[in-house]
């Protein structure tokens, strides 16, 4: 996975890409690269996206804020963001895996605790939420193991569970996975996670 985000990072988009940079020992040329559960593409330069997100494209050129910023369906992920100033972060170099609650997902938290985070004396828990849902280091679905635990740049611990292609994190199901962005991956999720 490192060798295809340097190869990534230095340009290298040709035909000698995907096998000079196999994602894994059964990658070809002749195999598609696997964007989401539902879409599949067959050249990593369209894997510059072609995967949407609360109605925008992910383009894999920018970083994992401003990809999410382009979701209709990300506007309280983003506002939380901004409210604890997590963009520098996840507009960083650093490379990341994030796990992205919807505005449906934030909907099942009651108004009250949102609201309450949301302002400026509970930045800490904001943050605190926020950076449970960030992993170091770019992982896709396929890194993800059933029963494994990750580490969040919070501290706490976030449980893998996979069952018949399904992946879980902790309750929360990720609907669409493996967005590619300069500075690492993000999977949308549906399901607010909270430090334990």
């Amino acid at each position: 996975m490192k060798k295809f985000f340097l190869c990534l990072a230095l340009g290298v988009v040709s035909s000698a890409f995907i096998s000079s940079c196999s994602l894994s020992k059964a990658d070809s040329a002749s195999e598609n690269l696997v964007i989401d559960s539902n879409k599949a593409v067959s050249d990593v330069v369209v894997a510059e996206t072609n995967v949407e997100v609360g109605g925008a494209i992910m383009v894999a050129s920018k970083n994992i804020f401003d990809n999410i910023t382009n979701s209709k369906d990300h506007t309280t992920l983003i506002a939380a963001v901004k409210q604890a100033g997590l963009v520098e972060i996840l507009s960083s170099d650093d490379s990341f895996t994030v796990f992205a609650p919807t505005n449906q997902a934030f909907s099942t938290i009651p108004k009250a605790t949102l609201d309450s985070l949301m302002k400026p004396e509970a930045k800490a828990d904001l943050t605190k939420v926020l950076t449970y849902h960030i992993v170091l280091g770019a992982l896709r679905v396929s890194d993800l193991k059933d029963g494994e635990e990750i580490t969040t740049v919070q501290g706490g611990k976030l449980k893998v569970g996979v069952k018949n292609g399904k992946v879980m994190i902790n309750n929360a199901s990720i609907t669409i996975s493996d967005i590619v962005s300069n500075n690492g991956i993000t999977h949308v999720i549906d399901g607010v996670l909270m430090p334990r």
